[in-house]
């Protein structure tokens, strides 16, 4: 690398041809003096003779240096000039070990990292060097080195993983790979962001690579993240960060499940500041309807923040039983609960109206939580349509007072009530007033600290039974209920033993109290299990299985089989086994982020690490420019030497002329090439059909059935997409990305093979599309049945469910005899040498179209058949479990045996298969080749 210039030379050996430059300065210096034109007759020479002796002219200096600056660009030319090289790492022979940060930092600005490290690769395969390929969201155990041909295939398969990496796995494998090889460099490409262990990852990382690790960071756009959304009275606010001050101000979206637009928030970072904040103005009904925030064209996971029902500002109807003529404004229940609920919360009072009268106006109006204090007696009409209201899903919560105390049979309540209030520390007393008790595990305010400082001295008491501890949500130090709860339908009504004022306990002045009714309003609409159970039997910990998924891009994907159920109380950031998304069903799906809210980011201090920065165009080679030049150069002094020559003077300038316009004639005709151009008049509107034709010719393709089961397809699709990095890497086919096909519509002759996998409750295809899988088998197409049930327990007559409902598929086809693959057949040999077909089990056998008995054949026909391709295999070894990679390349599924190269063999396995259905008989041509030419001998 050239200091201060990002030029660079694949043999810079060859630049000390520069040292002789100074000898061609003495080389070049004579010139033949030009010869000179003389009138006859003779005598006039004698007279112009000059009588002194003439010496030969000398070539002009500025010739020279024409000459010498042709020699030093052919230098420079044989030396492979490169502008914008990619980094080679500290050593200039020895493996390359790159290190890259495919977290979601690295998201945004992807498509520059991917291209930089192609470059490397590229650079490493001119070099002659060997590559492995380390990212830093999922490294492998054991680093192995890779062909640059291979690493170029392994690279396409990494991706930008929606969490933040785990840089310190890496540590332990870099160091034993180091070890191994003393001389290999370390190329890092980093993504500049801190997620909390940069320091130390750096410091580790400098002590084991030392002065081989180069750096990569810099030079493109920062990434941007979002945090902390709140749901204030206002307005949605959302913090935005930064990592460093090249990142720059933007625009935030906001859209529903559906994905349409609600709103827009512009931001900007104040200078020399790494977070701001938006704030989108709507109506609390459209930002209750937002479940995705994202930067506009900033596309990584942690660019988008995902909001379920915990974020949405629930509107709470406040109905009080006390009269407006007698309550005090600033000491009312109405006050005490505005101000708690107004933080996180709508409100609607209705301060003139009647009890009655204000539940049949919240309910008119559809508000999800209903807060009814002190009120006792309700009309039968109102109280009739509160109770379906609960039914249906309402939350409502009920604070004690007087007239509830004095109310008779009133079980619109959570548990059966004594009448009137008992009351603590009164002169006719001797009980003191009880402060609160330890909050229940099953309550929702488990986790709060329990205030000492808060007391009651009055409160209504409930009857005691059997269900009143599994209703009780908290209580009082003498172990009497202050909160109890039970479902109602779908709803849930919940009540406070004390009044929603300070007359009966200072609770509601208290910060205990704010977030006691925050965590039960974020109750409305939910089943939650923090109510009365059924029976006080324990219960097991509630999961949340994904639905919905963000990939590294930000995008929303099916759920991979990787992916873990949450517990419902999930709280903590994405990881590598719980991505973000929805996890749930859809009514009451919890949003997982990227980012916790506390999370910030902040650049990483690299200290004295040799850094380099990221390239914004590609590496360019500078030899055909230079060899241009030189031609150039050529052609000019071959015509300063003409001119000093005199030659010009002796040229025919007509015959010049012509040559010059043929010349131009030519390049002219060579230049205007014809090319087929699209018509832009009417330009070509391919179908669906017609992209999916050109997508499965283009390129040959390995295509699974889709079975319409989720999980069964991604192992489909990751088992071929395995298989084919396999067969690009050990033979010469280079098969695309694989496609799903559904048989009942999509074109199947494009395809040599189709995998399908047989689930158990898999539907029988209609008889359109039997028809369809037969004529394809009968044009020459083989399908690959696989049970995947050779570990399963079989029923009692000995036959699995899967294999039962394959049986009812192949029952309306045309099938040949089958039998086990004969040790001679040609699957044996079509690519390896194999006797068995394992994938995740080895147990199954594979079955093919039977052979005819070599004995029945006549002895004129010496060659066994074996021509045809099977149009049928069928297995029960879960051959695309076995082939089955992550986005790093790594295995997805781990196979059932100890057989350490199982995998290995299932590989080759489908490696024979692939190649015995492309190219039939070939080898068996191959093994009858002496009896074959006997006969045709004969």
């Amino acid at each position: 690398m050239i200091a201060g210039l990002p030029l660079d030379f694949t043999s810079p050996a060859l630049l000390t041809a520069l040292a002789a430059l100074p000898v061609l300065w003495w080389l070049l210096r004579l010139l033949p003096p030009r010869p000179r034109k003389i009138a006859f007759p003779p005598t006039r020479i004698l007279f112009d003779i000059e009588p002194k002796e003439e010496t030969p002219a000398r070539t002009p200096w500025w010739l020279t240096a024409l000459r010498l600056l042709l020699a030093a660009l052919i230098i420079l030319a044989a030396a492979g000039p490169i502008w914008n090289p990619a980094p080679a790492g500290m050593r200039v022979t020895g493996p390359i070990a790159l290190l890259i940060d495919n977290g979601w930092a690295s998201a945004s600005t992807w498509e520059q990292r991917r291209r930089a490290a192609a470059e490397i690769v590229n650079r490493a395969e001119n070099d002659r060097r060997a590559v492995a390929l380390i990212p830093s969201s999922a490294p492998a155990k054991d680093i192995s080195l890779l062909r640059p041909g291979e690493a170029r295939d392994a690279l396409r398969l990494i991706a930008p993983a929606p969490h933040s990496p785990t840089r310190a796995d890496v540590l332990a494998p870099l160091s034993a790979f180091l070890r191994q090889h003393a001389d290999a460099s370390v190329i890092w490409l980093s993504d500049s962001t801190d997620t909390g262990d940069g320091a130390d990852f750096i410091r580790q990382l400098g002590d084991i690579a030392g002065d081989r690790l180069t750096v990569v960071s810099g030079g493109i756009v920062a990434p941007r993240a979002l945090v902390a959304p709140e749901n204030a009275a206002g307005g949605l606010t959302v913090k935005v960060l930064r990592t460093d001050m090249s990142a720059p101000d933007g625009l935030l979206q906001a859209r529903d499940l559906r994905g349409l637009l609600l709103g827009e928030a512009p931001f900007a970072f104040k200078p020399g500041e790494l977070e701001t904040e938006a704030r989108f103005d709507l109506p609390v009904e459209i930002r209750n309807d937002i479940s995705r925030i994202e930067i506009a064209n900033e596309h990584s996971a942690g660019a988008v923040q995902l909001l379920d029902k915990r974020w949405r500002r629930r509107t709470v109807g406040i109905v009080s039983g006390g009269t407006v003529d007698t309550r005090q404004p600033l000491l009312s229940a109405s006050y005490y609960l505005t101000r708690a609920l107004s933080p996180f919360a709508g409100i609607r009072t209705a301060e003139s109206a009647a009890p009655s009268e204000a539940i049949n106006g919240f309910i008119e109006q559809r508000l999800p939580v209903m807060v009814l204090s002190d009120v006792g007696t309700i009309a039968p009409a109102a109280r009739e349509r509160l109770e379906k209201w609960l039914d249906d899903g309402g939350l409502l919560i009920r604070f004690a007072g007087p007239r509830l105390a004095a109310a008779e049979d009133d079980d619109l309540v959570p548990v059966r009530l004594r009448r009137g209030g008992r009351v603590l520390g009164g002169s006719l007393s001797w009980e003191q007033p009880q402060h609160l008790g330890a909050f229940p595990r099953e309550s929702p305010f488990h986790d709060l600290a329990v205030p000492g400082d808060v007391t009651v001295s009055r409160q209504v008491l409930a009857e005691p039974d059997a269900q009143l501890a599994d209703r009780t949500w908290a209580a009082l130090t003498d172990g009497t209920p202050l909160v109890t709860a039970a479902k109602r339908g779908r709803g849930m009504l919940v009540l406070f033993h004390v009044a929603a004022d300070t007359r009966w306990s200072n609770l509601p002045i208290s910060g205990t109290f704010v977030e006691m009714l925050r965590r039960t309003i974020a109750l409305a609409g939910t089943a939650s299990e923090a109510a009365a159970p059924a029976s006080p039997a324990p219960q097991t910990a509630q999961t949340l299985a994904p639905t919905r998924l963000l990939d590294g891009f930000g995008t929303f994907v099916a759920p991979g089989p990787t992916a873990r159920p949450i517990p419902a109380e999930f709280d903590e950031h994405a990881g590598p086994d719980h991505p973000p998304g929805f996890y749930g069903p859809p009514e009451s799906a919890v949003a997982v982020n990227t980012l916790s809210p506390g999370e910030r980011l902040k650049p990483l201090d690299f200290g004295a690490l040799k850094l380099e920065p990221y390239r914004q165009t590609g590496a360019i080679d500078l030899r055909a420019a230079m060899l241009a030049g030189v031609m150039i150069l050529l052609l000019a002094d071959g015509l300063i030497v003409l001119w000093l020559a005199g030659g010009l003077n002796r040229l025919n300038w007509r015959r010049a002329g012509t040559a010059t316009l043929l010349l131009l004639a030519i390049f002219a005709f060579s230049g205007d090439r014809a090319f087929a151009q699209p018509n832009t008049a009417a330009p070509n509107r391919l179908t669906a059909a017609d992209e999916f034709a050109l997508r499965a010719t283009l390129k040959t393709r390995l295509a699974y059935v889709i079975t319409g089961d989720r999980e069964v397809d991604d192992i489909s699709r990751s088992g071929l997409q395995g298989l084919s990095l396999f067969l690009g890497q050990r033979t010469a086919l280079e098969p695309g990305d694989p496609i799903g096909v559904d048989p009942s519509r999509d074109e199947l002759a494009f395809f040599p093979i189709l995998y399908w996998p047989i689930t158990a409750d898999a539907a029988k295809p209609p008889a359109a599309t039997l028809a369809r899988i037969d004529a394809y088998m009968k044009q020459g197409g083989t399908i690959l049945f696989d049970t995947r049930d050779a570990f399963s327990s079989f029923g009692g007559n000995g036959v699995s469910p899967a294999l039962t409902r394959l049986r009812e598929i192949l029952s309306s086809l045309d099938i040949p005899e089958l039998e086990p693959v004969p040790q001679d057949h040609v699957l044996t040999k079509s690519f390896y040498l194999l006797r068995d077909f394992p994938g995740r089990f080895a147990t199954g056998k594979l079955w093919v179209e039977a052979m005819p008995d070599p004995a029945a054949e006549s002895e004129s026909r010496p060659a066994r058949a074996g021509d045809g391709v099977s149009p049928i295999l069928i297995t029960s070894n879960d051959l695309a479990g076995a082939w089955a990679i992550n986005p790093d390349g790594q295995p997805l599924l781990p196979i059932t045996q100890n057989e350490p190269r199982q995998r290995e063999f299932a590989y080759r396995a489908g490696a024979n298969i692939v190649m015995y259905v492309l190219t039939g008989n070939y080898k068996a041509d191959q093994v009858h080749a002496p009896a074959l030419i006997e006969r045709l001998g004969q």
